[in-house]
């Protein structure tokens, strides 16, 4: 019951501070997008941390047309990765979440996994509706920073959480075979 109540809380907190957003800002301009972007980053790690789900669900699991990550180094994930490292994004996730030589620490991370791709899924969904309206009530030209931003902040990061599950899952199985 607590749980549930403190769900309640944070989705009404995002949608009230969301709303604030929307009414103090324009919504074509680029501080908009970003402030929109990351406040919904926020509630949605708040949210899917109070959910605790184990996330089993067979939507994360690998497809036929995903096999080996093609698809996903057709759209570019392999330059994503090293934009990552560059701007320093992967040493700072790796400094408050490293990853150790264990089973247990991969499957913590195969998790970690799961919770990224979806918060980012939730996001991106989201701000492509807020997309979809600027696009009609402004013009598609004013809608633009919302789509760039959407693509580089939500897609890329839900493409890489698919691109580099199953590579973990590989290094489960066989840390399990090596240690057990």
């Amino acid at each position: 019951m607590k749980r549930n109540v403190s769900l309640f809380l944070i989705f009404h907190a995002s949608i009230v501070s969301v709303y604030a957003l929307v009414y103090f800002m324009k919504l074509d301009s680029f501080t908009f997008s970003w402030a929109l972007n990351f406040l919904l980053m926020m509630w949605v790690s708040v949210f899917i941390e109070f959910q605790k789900s184990a996330l089993q669900s067979s939507y994360f699991n690998q497809q036929a047309w995903e096999r080996r990550g093609k698809i996903y180094t057709y759209f570019g994930v392999d330059a994503f990765r090293k934009i990552l490292v560059l701007i320093g994004w992967e040493k700072l996730i790796r400094k408050s979440n490293p990853i150790e030589k264990n089973t247990q620490a991969l499957i913590n991370l195969h998790h970690q996994t799961k919770k990224s791709e979806l918060g980012h899924l939730l996001i991106f969904l989201i701000v492509l509706a807020f997309n979809i309206y600027v696009a009609i009530r402004y013009g598609a030209l004013k809608s633009v920073w919302l789509f760039v931003l959407n693509i580089l902040l939500n897609f890329y990061p839900v493409i890489l959480q698919r691109y580099n599950r199953p590579r973990i899952e590989r290094a489960i199985e066989l840390s399990k075979r090596t240690f057990s």
